[in-house]
């Protein structure tokens, strides 16, 4: 079963696009991508980090997606610069996403967050925890 459907937040790289293909978040996937695929209809980070929004997104499927091999992209500047933001936000909060996601730890990092990013990362959160 497929269906379509625009919801649109005031986050600033956060809203559904398209199709949304239900069986995957309810029987499994061959894909590990949990919000890429509702929020940008992409299936791989590779044709993720080919976008702007895939690139800016990006972060948020590695915070609460502990199942992602990276390994392929470890040499690409923008999968860096995602998993340390991902990993900024997990330090910051990670009581919360344990206690909603309960997944494996990311590493510390203690650096500065943008604070401008919370309504997506919110967003997120929402989104998995309802489709676990």
């Amino acid at each position: 079963m497929t269906w379509s459907f625009k919801r649109f937040s005031l986050g600033l790289s956060l809203c559904y696009t398209g199709r949304m293909h239900t069986e995957s978040l309810t029987h499994g996937s061959t894909s590990p991508l949990r919000l890429l695929p509702a929020y940008l209809g992409t299936s791989a980070i590779g044709e993720a980090i080919q976008t702007v929004r895939g690139r800016r997104m990006l972060w948020l499927e590695i915070l609460v997606n502990d199942r992602l091999d990276l390994a392929p992209w470890q040499s690409e500047p923008a999968v860096q610069v995602a998993y340390q933001i991902a990993c900024r936000w997990y330090t910051r909060y990670q009581r919360l996403i344990t206690f909603l996601e309960n997944r494996a730890p990311l590493p510390i990092d203690a650096g500065p967050i943008d604070f401008r990013d919370y309504r997506a990362f919110a967003e997120a959160l929402s989104f998995v925890y309802a489709h676990r």
